[in-house]
């Protein structure tokens, strides 16, 4: 199973304008659930005065984490064109902000879909796309006598140290892209004082 995806790289922001209302977007990659409530809520801080926050996200390599919400604009007029960018341009672990500010004049839902959606795309449009992998974390102790034979696991799999801490006993956090994952736990339990921290 391929173990990469499509995401953005950075955070980046879209303008569109029409008939007097402004539809500031947002575009961030995200990991979770925490995160996308944390980037909400401080948008929300932010642009308290805005009228509407629009947004959607997905999540996951398979893209079954979703959600569009619409934030008082008619169902399916906001969040839905906003998840609709994401999913033309095959991304996951992106949250799409649109925050509207009102011009007075009413847009009609057909105007408020092109303009979620040509904001969402701005905002995509002012990023860069990039192939992420899909990886799992593992936290484990060993002993200083077999230090050598984990960083050369480490240099043989180019892999990712998230945490370490050589005390008394080591201990060292990784993150292993997922199509070596049986075989780097594999090497990693031959290691002697190996031993898994949950």
């Amino acid at each position: 199973m391929e173990d990469t995806f499509l995401t953005l790289k950075t955070s980046s922001e879209g303008l569109y304008k029409e008939k007097g209302s402004k539809f500031l977007a947002f575009a961030y990659p995200v990991q979770d659930e925490e995160e996308i409530k944390e980037r909400l809520e401080a948008l929300k801080k932010k642009y308290y005065d805005a009228r509407h926050h629009c947004y959607a996200y997905m999540l996951g390599r398979e893209q079954s984490q979703f959600r569009a919400n619409d934030d008082g604009e008619p169902n399916h007029s906001a969040g839905d064109p906003i998840l609709g960018q994401i999913r033309s341009h095959e991304l996951s672990d992106v949250l799409i902000v649109i925050i509207r500010y009102f011009g007075g004049t009413k847009l009609g839902v057909g105007g408020l879909i092109t303009a979620y959606k040509t904001a969402a795309a701005e905002a995509i449009a002012a990023n860069e796309i990039i192939t992420a992998v899909v990886t799992k974390k593992v936290r484990f102790h060993f002993d200083y006598l077999d230090m050598n034979d984990v960083m050369r696991l480490i240099k043989d799999y180019d892999l990712e140290i998230i945490k370490q801490d050589f005390d008394n006993t080591c201990s060292i956090t990784l993150r292993i892209r997922e199509k070596h994952w049986e075989e780097v736990t594999g090497r990693l339990e031959e290691i002697p004082s190996f031993k898994k921290i949950d």
